[in-house]
């Protein structure tokens, strides 16, 4: 195996690149110690302890960092990990790691998620930030029946009359205005007979 090329991407890490195909990051400090040098063989011995000690010890390490500072769906830590560069294999096998611990499930979080914002977003803007986040619609499915049999519940009319107050809505507004607050409530996921019912409650 062939280091081809060894690029700097910040003071202290660089590119790995074997055989013309990118490897992985290493810092400089283990460039010197490994012997890796562009233009020079590296050992599949090396090869092995990078890629099977080194680099998931970092990443796992890396991800546990992560989660201390805030909650993560499986997802968004695949994200993070990637902006280190990790191979994909290594980035498996960190995710893996913290999910044994239970650090990342992405169940609770959306359990989580949604108790947290119940009195201020409708059950479908839940669901749609929850699957960008990376939650499958069976997770999330399962993470509302959760919700409700711990008493979780909404008053989508109420939480909409809030929102038309907000927007210093009144009746003697055109049919313009109408629309264009109806609009703003829909696209945050409420459904159009509630939004009516409320509109209707405000008259």
């Amino acid at each position: 195996m062939l280091v081809t090329q060894i690029s700097e991407i910040s003071n202290s890490r660089c590119k790995v690149y074997i055989d013309q195909e990118f490897a992985f990051v290493l810092y400089k400090g283990e460039l010197y110690l490994y012997k890796v040098a562009e233009g020079k063989e590296i050992t599949q011995k090396v090869y092995d302890e990078l890629m099977n000690v080194v680099l998931p010890k970092r990443a796992k390490l890396r991800a546990m960092n992560l989660l201390q500072k805030r909650a993560y769906t499986e997802k968004q830590l695949r994200n993070k990990l990637a902006e280190g560069f990790y191979p994909e294999e290594i980035m498996d096998e960190a995710i893996t790691y913290v999910k044994s611990f239970h650090y990342v499930d992405d169940y609770q979080y959306a359990i989580d998620y949604i108790t947290s914002y119940e009195t201020r977003k409708s059950c479908k803007k839940l669901e749609m930030e929850l699957i960008t986040k990376g939650v499958s619609k069976m997770v999330i499915e399962d993470a509302f029946r959760e919700w409700e049999n711990r008493g979780g519940t909404q008053n989508e009319v109420a939480m909409i009359q809030k929102l038309l107050e907000k927007k210093h809505y009144s009746p003697e507004c055109g049919l313009k205005e109408k629309n264009r607050i109806c609009s703003f409530l829909l696209r945050r996921g409420f459904p159009v007979d509630k939004v009516h019912e409320a509109m209707r409650i405000s008259e």
